[in-house]
């Protein structure tokens, strides 16, 4: 995926081969989403208490078409043209999507979830090669294990973040549409590129069976997946000189789970229990609708992507700081207003 220079036909015909696996992923994800159903409904119901935001029992678990399509088109169409997805990261979110079915049917014990979910992360960190550094400076062992400590997090916090309908793709789509933008142009490797651009698919293709009130939910069998998957992307972002903008595309989930867990952490409450303090949840409960919510992050989210396409496309570090600033500005005044009783 580089610059494209070669005239509107080329350029038209590669944006479209570029956008296939997009297509592919979301009709692949659609049906099994579909076909799926009566099994999850039976298997692996999720019924509403105190803490949840649905009302009536949902199926959950089709995350697993979500992930299925996006491994699939991504390795596929990866071999066919120019490489390979990596196989420690195929790898790896096959297992923590096999610790989210386990989970979603039969909750597991969080140590061992988390002992799972370190094992898989730390096998897509720790093979990367030695030369792949965001900061030189440091020692390679200990860059890594820092690595692989904001990796867990965000595994996590995508999971966490996954608690109203369309929440994740909200996020999501955004986000991987500007990584596949970045692609496309050559800011970005082109697995990773592709990656994005067949999660983005996939995840429109669940949106329909995940709109409120959602007939399916993604389940901890996508939604970690999704966060090991998204996390890598943003890495290699971040390894490509581009932190700003690795940053700035999922800073409104870092920003609400981050912020939320260290409230926890200084009440001491069992910060790892579920609960319903995050910002999101916060809104509906001060008045926002679930559709109001959903359009104010993925709005907020567009605008996070768009400045990060500037950060990368700009080249300059005084940009960089200019959208990171904005990028928190934008941050802060959603947190803020859903933090705040809606007017009535």
């Amino acid at each position: 995926m580089t610059t494209l220079v070669a005239g509107p036909d080329l350029a038209a015909g590669l944006l479209l081969f570029t956008l296939a696996p997009a297509v592919l992923a979301a009709l692949i994800s659609a049906c099994i989403t579909w076909y799926s159903m009566p099994l999850l409904q039976r298997y692996a119901l999720a019924r509403p208490n105190a803490r949840s935001s649905h009302k009536i029992p949902t199926p959950q678990g089709a995350g697993i078409a979500v992930v299925a399509a996006t491994l699939l088109v991504a390795a596929s169409w990866a071999a066919w043209t120019y490489g390979a997805i990596p196989l420690p990261l195929i790898g790896s979110a096959v297992v923590i999507a096999m610790v989210g079915l386990v989970d979603d049917i039969r909750p597991l014990p969080v140590l061992l979830r988390l002992v799972l979910q370190a094992g898989a992360v730390a096998a897509v960190v720790f093979t990367t090669p030695e030369t792949a550094r965001m900061v030189p400076a440091l020692p390679l062992a200990l860059e890594r294990g820092l690595i692989l400590l904001a990796g867990i997090w965000f595994v996590n916090l995508v999971n966490f973040m996954d608690g109203l309908d369309l929440m994740t793709v909200a996020e999501v789509v955004p986000l991987t549409a500007a990584l596949g933008l970045l692609g496309w142009y050559g800011d970005l490797s082109p697995s990773a590129a592709l990656l994005a651009t067949a999660l983005c698919g996939a995840m429109l293709g669940f949106a329909p069976f995940n709109r409120p009130a959602a007939k399916v939910f993604l389940g901890d069998v996508g939604s970690l997946p999704i966060g090991l998957l998204l996390g890598w992307c943003l890495l290699e972002l971040a390894w490509h000189g581009q932190p700003a903008a690795a940053l700035l595309l999922p800073a409104y989930y870092l920003a609400d789970s981050t912020i939320t867990l260290l409230r926890r952490i200084i009440r001491r409450e069992p910060f790892w229990s579920a609960h319903r303090t995050h910002f999101y949840q916060r809104a509906t409960d001060n008045g926002f609708k679930v559709k109001q919510v959903i359009g104010e992050v993925f709005a907020l989210n567009l605008v996070l992507a768009l400045l990060a396409i500037v950060s990368v496309r700009a080249g300059s570090m005084p940009v960089a700081i200019v959208t990171l600033f904005a990028g928190a500005v934008a941050v802060a005044f959603v947190l803020r207003r859903f933090s705040r009783p809606q007017a009535s």
